[in-house]
Order: structure tokens, then C-alpha cells, then sequence
């Protein structure tokens, strides 16, 4: 079968759900995984075929992306921050407004960590770390830092730490609850962080109206929601570990739920952080909020 028929098949079968911009990407993005063959290349070659085989694969794929399966799950990669990662059904798609967090930590810790001695690098922890994206896209661009990520999920760290070796950093899992100290305190009983970052789960059950069909029914509900009633209840633990395990000075880092902004600085304000600011992302919203340890917490 000719590719470019293919395509044609494929922008009948799902424009409606998609719309031709993300079905053409689709379409390259299988074309890329399954045969090798670079978007160019159909330009170059409109005729190309492949055999029997090779359009079975991507009739598969077509029929899962019919169901809003997301093409990062059916391809079991995808790339965040200029680095290639591994997903499934554990763990999250990374997403560009994380990318957003990552790319504001590296700028502002780049010099810190050039100044740190090889002796005492400056420590990194990332809490909820999930397929890894986080904390390995810091181990790279800073890669005099020590990093540190943790995991609830046995699934996630398989993943996370098949990412560390897929990009050839290394990284300090630890399988532990955030929300139960019982099971971190030990292994954190020595140590402090200068830059402590998570992006926990955050969406409201309220809120899953919002949630797009794909994501509702492939990605981890556990690392997605919280419950209504309690929704800061993973950046009250953070604050509160970060106030014990954060060096003076050191640096807090989340991503939010742009709709509780306020809500969650003030929950840095009553922990007495200093330089704390809301930042918006690309498209507007309350997306991440840091703030900086000071130096001596008044009673």
C-alpha cells in the first residue's frame, strides 16, 4: 500500500476527533516509529509502499487512536525538554507546562550549580517524580547536581529509572509516600536539598469535566487526582518536608492548579518563604510557584 493513501485514510477516519493538523502529526509520528522514514521523505518519495505487514501496524494504530488512546502510550515514547522518554499507562504524558517548571529551575540554579564544589554538590529532589521527567531533564542539563526522585508507585520507578539509562544520567530513586513519612523518614534522616521541586497530583474531582477523554481514560488517576475537600493536600506535605529538608536559603518549586494560585503561595507565606512568586505559563495561566527558605524561620 502507498503511504500517502494511508494518510488519506487516516485523516478520514480521525479529522473529526483530532483535526488535520494532529492527525498529519500522528500520522508522521507512526510513520517515524514504525518504518524509520522521516516526514521529508514522504515528500520527497509520494509514492513510497510498505507491505502487508507494515499496514496492518498502522490500521492497529489507527483503531487505538479511534478510541483516543494517546499516541504516546501507543508508541510507548515521547520527548519532553529535547530528551526522549519512555511511557505507558503508569505514568503521565509529560506535558509543555512542565516543561515550563524544568526550563525555570536549570536558569536559575545553572550558576549555583557550576559553583558548587565536586565535594558538595548542590541536591535535587523531586517528589512524584512519575516517568522521570523532571529529575532526569534536571540530571542532564545540571549535571553537577545530585538528584534525587521519588515514587509511591513501584510501576513508575521501572519506567523512570529505564529513562535514567536511556539518557545516561544518574538519579537517586527512592520508593516512598510523600504523605506517609514512615516510609521516607529513614532514608532522608541525613540529608538536605537545595532545590526541592514536584509536580503532584492536583486536579479536583470537581474538575474532571475539564478532562479531555484520552486522558481521563488511559493516564494514572492516581497521579492525577485529589480529592475535593482536601486538594492541597500533597503541597502541605511538600511545604512541610521542605521546611525540615530545604538548606537555608534553598529553593521550592511546584507546578499548581491554575485555579488554586492563591491559594497554595499562601500556604508558602504561612510557612514563612521568602521571594515568593505566582508565575503564569504560555498560555496564561497560574502554573508554577516557587519560593526561597529563609534563613531563620521566626517563631
Amino acid at each position: 500500500m502507498v503511504l500517502k493513501e494511508l494518510q488519506v485514510i487516516f485523516h478520514k477516519e480521525l479529522d473529526a476527533i483530532y483535526g488535520e493538523n494532529e492527525v498529519d502529526s500522528f500520522f508522521y509520528l507512526c510513520t517515524e516509529h514504525y518504518l524509520d522514514v522521516p516526514r521529508i521523505q514522504l515528500t520527497l518519495e509520494p509514492e513510497l509502499a510498505i507491505t502487508k505487514p507494515e499496514t496492518e501496524t498502522f490500521f492497529k494504530a489507527l483503531e487505538h487512536l479511534k478510541q483516543q488512546k494517546p499516541i504516546q502510550y501507543l508508541l510507548g515514547e515521547t520527548e519532553f525538554y529535547g530528551l526522549p522518554f519512555k511511557v505507558d499507562e503508569n505514568v503521565l504524558i509529560p506535558r509543555p507546562e512542565t516543561e515550563e517548571l524544568v526550563d525555570l529551575i536549570i536558569k536559575q540554579c545553572t550558576e549555583r550549580s557550576r559553583s558548587a564544589s565536586e565535594n558538595n554538590p548542590i541536591k535535587i529532589l523531586d517528589i512524584g517524580t512519575g516517568s522521570g521527567c523532571i529529575a532526569i531533564s534536571l540530571a542532564k542539563n545540571l549535571p553537577s547536581a545530585e538528584v534525587y526522585a521519588l515514587d509511591l508507585s513501584q510501576d513508575a520507578l521501572k519506567i523512570a529509572k529505564d529513562n535514567a539509562k536511556l539518557n545516561k544520567v544518574k538519579v537517586n530513586f527512592v520508593e516512598a509516600d510523600i504523605l506517609n513519612e514512615s516510609t521516607w523518614n529513614l532514608f532522608f534522616e541525613n540529608l538536605e536539598f537545595d532545590v526541592i521541586t514536584s509536580n503532584p497530583p492536583y486536579v479536583r474531582e470537581l474538575e474532571k469535566q475539564e478532562i479531555s477523554p484520552n486522558v481521563l481514560d488511559n493516564e494514572p488517576h492516581l497521579a492525577l487526582f485529589v480529592a475535593d475537600d482536601n486538594p492541597l493536600i500533597f503541597y502541605k506535605t511538600i511545604t512541610n518536608f521542605a521546611i525540615e529538608k530545604l538548606k537555608p536559603n534553598g529553593q521550592l518549586y511546584f507546578e499548581i492548579n491554575q485555579y488554586l494560585g492563591e491559594e497554595t503561595k499562601q500556604l508558602l507565606v504561612d510557612a514563612q518563604f521568602e521571594k515568593i512568586e505566582l508565575l503564569k505559563d504560555l498560555n496564561g495561566n497560574d502554573r508554577m510557584l516557587k519560593g526561597c527558605k529563609a534563613l531563620e524561620i521566626k517563631l
